[in-house]
Parts: structure tokens; C-alpha cells; sequence
């Protein structure tokens, strides 16, 4: 089932239970058969969470057991949050040797990718991991076993909009806080924000998909560069241990550097952009999309 609400639900509330059955049932389904491996399984469970969590957050205002339901979810993630760790280090480190100059010395910065890769092995060897993937796997299959608790207080886009509209200025409240301090704290904040409202738009695409497509696209790429933002932080903080010589290492967190700075100038571009509407503005122009769909059918 695509991550989107569909016109062909009775009830905004069949929708919202619909898309949540089928993003809980993929992840349970990874983690129990591990087809790809632990790491892949893990990946892709955390990543129905999060859509979860996006979808539930749209209708905030008008679903009682948001939080609870939230922070179980959420807790729950945290069982293996720590896999991602490695994992996202080996792609940091890859990304950032794609965009060195052919004269960067490649071969001396070679060991600390071997480092990484052995730390994700050993996160999969650990004794106690089917343990905690078999926790997060219970947690989806309950939370799935009591979605008949998720009824809705409003009807059609009275139960979105102010979820959608809240989720957005949020985003547009931390890219001008993170403008102004361009500390990690701030810019992974408003990636955090940013995610969020990415599934928004993808959960109403079908408001009038020429018109969402666009706005889609550039939300999944402003997060996905703040993404890459967040990742060189965690990647320059593991530098000063690194298994290398000084002047390699040295070398990295000044490629680091200058790779985060490219991205906070993309990033800061493009969500001028994307954010450029107030929200009072937005809310009413997708409210009207969301009108017109309907009445379609």
C-alpha cells in the first residue's frame, strides 16, 4: 500500500488505520524474516516507525492517544537506535570520499572505513540483538492489535489541518533558528521538522499530485541534505580517535568541514524556498485542494 490516503476510504479514519496496518505489518515482516540481514532489518522497521509517527502527528489535534501512542512508538524505536550508528558512518565516510579531488590521499584514510565496518559486524554479532528486535517487533505488533483505539474527535480536513499547518511551522520556526546559530543541536532539529512535514505531503499527494510532486521532492531533499549534515557531525566527533595519522586526520575534518558548510549553503537555499509560504497560507490553499479531491471523488 503506498504511503498516501486515498479518496476511496469512507472515513479519514479507515485511511489513517489502513496506512498504519500496512506500515507496521512491513515492519514487522522485516524484522521477523531478516532477509537482507540484521542491519537492513532494523533499518527498515525504524523506517515504518517514523511514517507512523509522521502519520499519526498530521492528525494530532484530533487523535486522543497521540501521545501515548507516540511515545510507545518512540520508546520502542529506541531499542535499536543504536544500529544506525555504523551503518550511517560507512555512507558519511563514502559520500565524502566521492566529492575529494583526485589528489586526496584515499588509500591513508582507508583504515578507519575498516574500523567502521568491523563496529557495524560486531552491533550484529551482539548476543542480545534478536532479543531487541524481537522487543520492537512485539511493540509494532501491539500497537498494530489496538488501532481500533485510533478514532478521530474530526471529520475530513478539519482533523488535518491543524496538524498539517502546526507541523510546518515548525519547520519554518527551527530553519530560522538554525540560520541564525548553525550549531549541529539546531540544524538536526530542523531536519527532525523538515522529516516530519515530508510525510505530510506525501501522505495528501493525492490532493492533486501535479502540484504535490514538486513540494514532495524538494522536502525529501532538504532532508535528506540536512541528513548528510547531521551524519558529518557524528563523523568529525569520531575523528580525534581515529586509527590514522595526525595529517590525515586532520585532512578529513578539513574535507568534513568543507562538505557540511556546502550543505548548510544548499540546504538554507532551498528551504528559503520550500518554507516560503506562511502556514495560515498553506493550510487553506491544500485545505481547498483537499475540497476539490473530495468533491471529485
Amino acid at each position: 500500500m503506498v504511503y498516501s490516503l486515498k479518496a476511496s476510504h469512507p472515513k479519514l479514519g479507515d485511511g489513517i488505520r489502513a496506512i498504519a496496518h500496512d506500515q507496521l505489518g512491513k515492519g514487522i515482516k522485516s524484522l521477523e524474516t531478516q532477509e537482507d540481514g540484521v542491519h537492513e532489518a532494523v533499518h527498515d522497521a525504524r523506517k515504518r516507525v517514523k511514517k507512523v509517527r509522521g502519520l499519526i502527528r498530521l492528525v494530532r489535534p484530533a487523535l486522543p492517544v497521540y501521545s501515548s501512542e507516540n511515545a510507545y512508538l518512540r520508546d520502542a524505536a529506541r531499542l535499536v537506535s543504536d544500529f544506525r550508528d555504523a551503518t550511517a558512518m560507512i555512507e558519511c565516510y563514502d559520500r565524502l570520499m566521492e566529492a575529494q579531488p583526485d589528489g586526496f590521499d584515499r588509500s591513508a584514510a582507508a583504515p578507519l572505513r575498516r574500523q567502521f565496518t568491523l563496529e557495524r559486524q560486531a552491533q550484529a554479532d551482539r548476543p542480545d540483538v534478536q532479543d531487541r528486535l524481537s522487543g520492537l517487533r512485539d511493540a509494532l505488533k501491539a500497537t498494530r492489535d489496538g488501532l481500533e483505539r485510533w478514532t478521530l474527535e474530526a471529520k475530513g480536513w478539519d482533523a488535518i489541518e491543524d496538524g498539517l499547518k502546526r507541523t510546518y511551522k515548525r519547520a519554518r520556526d527551527a530553519m530560522e533558528v538554525a540560520e541564525k546559530s548553525r550549531t549541529p543541536v539546531d540544524m538536526h532539529d530542523w531536519r527532525k521538522r523538515v522529516k516530519y512535514h515530508w510525510y505530510h505531503a506525501r501522505l495528501l499527494k493525492n490532493l492533486w499530485p501535479e502540484m504535490t510532486a514538486p513540494h514532495i521532492d524538494a522536502a525529501g531533499r532538504l532532508a535528506e541534505l540536512l541528513g548528510d549534515h547531521h551524519d558529518l557531525v557524528e563523523f568529525r566527533a569520531r575523528l580525534p580517535g581515529a586509527p590514522l595519522p595526525k595529517g590525515t586526520i586532520n585532512a578529513l575534518d578539513k574535507a568534513a568541514k568543507a562538505e557540511m558548510e556546502r550543505l548548510e549553503s544548499d540546504a538554507f537555499a532551498l528551504g528559503a524556498r520550500l518554507l516560503a509560504e506562511r502556514p495560515k497560507c498553506l493550510a487553506k490553499r491544500w485545505g481547498a485542494w483537499w475540497d476539490g479531491w473530495i468533491d471529485a471523488g
